[in-house]
């Protein structure tokens, strides 16, 4: 790359990107940007990415990942940063949005048969704890938002819009966390006599022509922190290696092409 960085790689700005962040907002955002770039392809550059592929990246994390919207908040700050840099000529953030939940017809079909939802004991008690932090933090957005809707000197209601979508999220959370904990079956992660990969499970890979291992715990996608190496069962990593067995190869499809990994172990 040049000094002027008119085109870097995607690795490149990631790198350049974190290096502006205080250290405490880097370490956050480390993750999810990394997680991102590897997705699309460290060596590609800004204009060779399509609105599509990031739009594609938003759903796959919305369907998997219950933490989505703060995460794809980080990813949305990286592309901004990228845009203002002029590497990106396109606003591509606008692309990265958390989708919605499921139509009204799909909606009243899952009231009328409940989804069965797996969660490991650990992730149950998480999730009681969130809701709880959540309940509590309700009045405190209530509050946020009519300050702002209060305060005319801003400009295109940014404080206002921000905070709406904060309550918004809080309220939604708590509705889904509470749906979770009605109906939700604990995995005790006792399956010893299992040798295949199954929720609750850690898993030990190792990507083809690397020595380096990459260890993940397969969990719910209510239950996916991608930071602290819980993986969905619905992602496309989740996907490859739910019912596989110790030595078996699993691929991964990515915009970078196939990825490989062997399984060198399964940690019930």
């Amino acid at each position: 790359m040049t000094n002027g960085g008119q085109n870097p790689s995607l690795g490149e700005a990631a790198s350049l990107y974190l290096a502006d962040l205080p250290p405490g907002e880097s370490g956050v955002s480390q993750q999810e940007v990394y997680k991102f770039i590897r997705w699309l392809g460290r060596e590609r550059t800004f204009p060779r990415i399509a609105a599509a592929e990031v739009d594609n990246y938003a759903e796959q994390l919305s369907r998997s990942d219950a933490d989505c919207v703060r995460k794809l908040g980080l990813i949305r700050m990286f592309l901004f940063y990228a845009k203002k840099k002029g590497w990106s000529k396109n606003n591509l953030a606008i692309h990265l949005k958390a989708r919605k939940g499921k139509s009204r017809s799909t909606a009243v079909s899952a009231r009328s048969a409940p989804e069965i939802i797996s969660l490991t004991r650990q992730g149950y008690a998480e999730m009681e704890a969130e809701l709880t932090a959540l309940q509590d933090e309700r009045p405190k957005a209530i509050a946020e938002m009519r300050k702002a809707a209060a305060d005319k000197d801003f400009k295109e209601n940014a404080p206002l819009d921000a905070a709406k979508e904060r309550r918004g999220w809080i309220e939604g959370r708590i509705m889904d966390l509470e749906a979770i904990l009605k109906t939700a079956v604990v995995v005790d992660g006792q399956q010893g006599a299992s040798l295949r990969v199954g929720i609750g499970d850690n898993v030990v890979l190792c990507e083809v022509n690397s020595v380096e291992e990459l260890c993940y715990m397969l969990v719910s996608p209510r239950e996916a922190d991608a930071v602290r190496g819980k993986i969905s069962s619905a992602s496309p990593m989740g996907r490859a290696l739910i019912g596989k067995e110790q030595g078996e190869m699993v691929e991964i499809e990515a915009p970078v092409g196939k990825l490989h990994y062997q399984i060198q172990r399964i940690e019930h």
